[in-house]
């Protein structure tokens, strides 16, 4: 028996909790798995994961293994991290999860630079809009907007993003363009984004001098990816609420128009994330720390300038009749 790999095998069953996906992530045969597994089993003369037909549960002795066998594999990484390191050349894979739009205008804009630096550590980037189980998908970080949902995460702060709310010149000519949120409920085509893991559509958001409001009504089209959110609002379909940085190139060649611009919601608060359980490698802390080089900057594009408008402006603003 290799025990090293079978301590491997047995840990990746653990963490994403079955034998198939511990296989797929190892790039091994599902039977190797198994096999490795009733070897350690019969080494150590304990039962690690009780098997049925539907689950894999971890007994507790395996409980007990699992975490004194992974502070060694992370020794051993460690190790062999520092031998990469003190030659100059971090290697390894790294595997990274990032929504649509994030990935195509601000991360993979930035990568070029990270590759120079780091030519041995190999990126699996998997892109898509959907929340991913970081254990079980065996995903070493994701960069996601919003706010935070599990304590169970180790979060960085990359940053903020601004919502703006736009449309096309051609849909502004044929149905108008709203001077009030309100207006929204009158006649408007809103394109909205739905939550691929409820199938929720994302109300409009939109905030001034303190005040905080919501549009719920009912979209003609919902779509469930960034990029083709954004898209569909430049096919003419309707109204979209997207990020700023997403929508800058749109807005300066003049195929996207802001409206309703005083009523800019909150910044979005961008992190990566990875879990408490999961050790953070010497290349994912490199990536981390290069992230927060340049993301910043980048999720920021489009972001409103700080400048104080005259308080007689203001007050005309809140004198001004709201649309029923």
């Amino acid at each position: 028996m290799d025990q090293l790999l079978a301590m491997r095998a047995f840990a990746r069953v653990v963490e994403s909790g079955g034998f198939t996906r511990a296989a797929d992530s190892l790039d091994v045969p599902l039977a190797t798995v198994s096999k490795l597994v009733r070897e350690l089993e019969a080494h150590l003369g304990v039962r690690l994961l009780q098997r049925t037909t539907r689950r894999v549960t971890v007994t507790p002795e395996g409980q007990d293994y699992y975490a004194k066998s992974t502070r060694i594999l992370r020794d051993l990484e460690d190790i062999d991290a520092s031998f990469n390191l003190a030659r100059g050349k971090p290697r390894g894979h790294l595997r990274i999860d990032v929504g649509g739009s994030t990935a195509r205008d601000v991360l993979i804009p930035l990568l070029p630079d990270f590759v120079a630096r780091y030519p041995d550590i190999r990126i699996d980037l998997g892109v898509s809009d959907r929340a991913v189980d970081l254990i079980g998908d065996n995903v070493d970080c994701v960069i996601r907007g919003g706010p935070l949902e599990s304590s169970s995460l180790v979060a960085r702060r990359l940053g903020e993003a601004s919502l703006i709310t736009c449309a096309t010149p051609s849909y502004l000519k044929q149905y108008g363009t709203p001077a009030y949120p309100d207006e929204l409920k009158n006649g408007h085509r809103l394109v909205s984004y739905v939550l691929s893991h409820s199938g929720r559509a994302v109300p409009f958001r939109f905030e001034r001098d303190g005040e905080k409001t919501e549009i719920k009504v009912e979209h003609r089209i919902g779509v469930n990816e960034s990029n083709a959110h954004l898209a569909a609002c430049l096919a003419g379909l309707g109204i979209v609420q997207t990020f700023a940085y997403a929508a800058a190139s749109s807005l300066r060649d003049g195929s996207l128009v802001e409206i309703l611009k005083p009523w800019r919601p909150a910044p979005y608060p961008f992190h990566v994330v990875y879990p408490q359980t999961r050790h953070a490698t010497q290349r994912l802390r490199l990536f981390i720390d290069w992230l927060l080089e340049g993301f910043p900057a980048r999720v920021s594009e489009g972001k409103p300038s700080t400048t104080t408008e005259p308080s007689n402006s203001r007050q005309r603003r809140r004198q001004a009749p709201r649309a029923s």
